[in-house]
């Protein structure tokens, strides 16, 4: 849960409740028709210091906890799913770097994360590996004093909007298994050969732009090799992804609460057979199990922040909250449309586009089927004698 002993965690929430409330609801609706890439709330989240939520005071960050970060989401994706995912790879890279990054790295890149100036996308499915990671075939050679990149990235999020580009590739072909032959590598935006080749237009998630990516003998110093070891890559973004999973189950919780709470205002205003729907009770059973969903999940993705916190293990609690809030925020969608009737069909209500956002839960950060495999082998990990 947020940390109630830390005043700047209570503020900062309220402050981000206040800003959904008053600048996002309002804008929402009409940039996510318009796919137009919301600018100028990028701007103000930059000045609150939310892309700097996670990384430590020592390189300009707030050094909030992961509790406080996921109740931070969780407003975010209430007023516009799109805003949590602008935030996200900035997240993970900048946890990344701090967690594995060697000293110069760390100083080099976390301080211009923190501010907001640059963003850094997170680049790990290819045309031909997206669950299955050790397929990937991006490949980097040592050349001398640098690395010279080759492959293709797909549906990499913030593609357009980034300045820096961690990158999952193979410094060693011959690896087996493949994942230990893996590194992470940082690339600066406008670095020859590296070219975004389309923008993927997507039924929902719309104002976050999400690309295609080709690197052709893109030239990167070794210096910019994640913690400047070789073959470490897989176990950083594994890690990583925790962060961007507890983000996910985050997100899932804000979409449902939205869509829970435009649907139970509707059932007070909404009158059938002479009275308010909300005084029937198919209506009513069904707004109490949407909200003892959204109250489970929760919970769920807490647990997950707060083991983060203490810097243990937890990809089987963030595997957990993902799996388990991406799925019922997709049931509580259709609930709300089915609250709000023809009327929740239109694009004149909010609910049309929880309805298309929902569904990128479900298989962002891995999909769900994914999430099962990772939960089952922890439980093989921690009951197998």
């Amino acid at each position: 849960m947020v940390d109630t002993a830390n005043k700047a965690s209570r503020v900062i929430v309220s402050e981000v409740k206040r800003f959904v409330d008053k600048e996002v609801m309002p804008v929402a609706t009409e940039l996510e028709h318009k796919n137009e890439y919301p600018a100028a709330l990028v701007k103000q989240m930059a000045q609150m210091g939310l892309f700097s939520m996670t990384i430590s005071g020592e390189y300009g960050g707030l050094g909030l906890s992961f509790s406080t970060y996921a109740a931070v989401i969780e407003e975010l994706a209430r007023g516009w799913m799109s805003l949590a995912g602008i935030i996200n790879t900035n997240a993970i890279v900048g946890y990344m770097v701090e967690q594995y990054g060697a000293k110069e790295q760390k100083e080099r890149f976390l301080p211009v994360l923190a501010k907001g100036e640059k963003r850094a996308a997170f680049t790990l499915t290819e045309p031909d590996a997206g669950s299955d990671v050790a397929a990937i075939k991006t490949t980097a050679t040592k050349h001398g004093d640098h690395y010279r990149i080759n492959g293709s990235k797909m549906f990499v999020s913030n593609g357009s909007n980034a300045h820096f580009y961690l990158v999952l590739c193979k410094t060693d072909k011959h690896a087996n298994p493949p994942t230990r032959g893996m590194s992470a590598i940082i690339i600066e935006k406008g670095t020859t050969g590296l070219v975004v080749t389309r923008e993927i237009d997507k039924l929902g998630y719309k104002g976050l732009d999400t690309v295609a990516l080709n690197l052709d003998d893109v030239e990167v110093p070794i210096t910019n090799l994640l913690g400047g070891k070789e073959g470490q890559g897989f176990q950083q973004v594994m890690s990583g992804l925790e962060v961007g999973r507890i983000n996910v189950g985050s997100r899932a919780v804000g979409v449902a609460r939205a869509a829970f709470e435009d649907a139970i205002a509707y059932s007070f205003q909404r009158h059938a057979f002479g009275k308010p729907i909300f005084e029937h009770q198919a209506v009513h059973m069904r707004l109490a199990e949407m909200y003892s969903k959204i109250e489970a999940a929760r919970l769920l993705v807490w647990q997950a922040a707060e083991k983060k916190d203490r810097g243990e293990r937890s990809d089987l609690e963030a595997g957990v909250a993902k799996l388990f809030a991406s799925e019922i925020c997709q049931e509580v969608v259709v609930d709300a449309l089915r609250t709000f009737g023809g009327y929740g069909y239109t694009k004149e209500l909010r609910a049309e586009r929880y309805y298309r956002d929902a569904p990128l839960l479900i298989i962002g950060e891995g999909t769900n089927d994914i999430q099962k495999i990772v939960i089952a082998r922890a439980l093989e990990r921690i009951y197998k004698k």
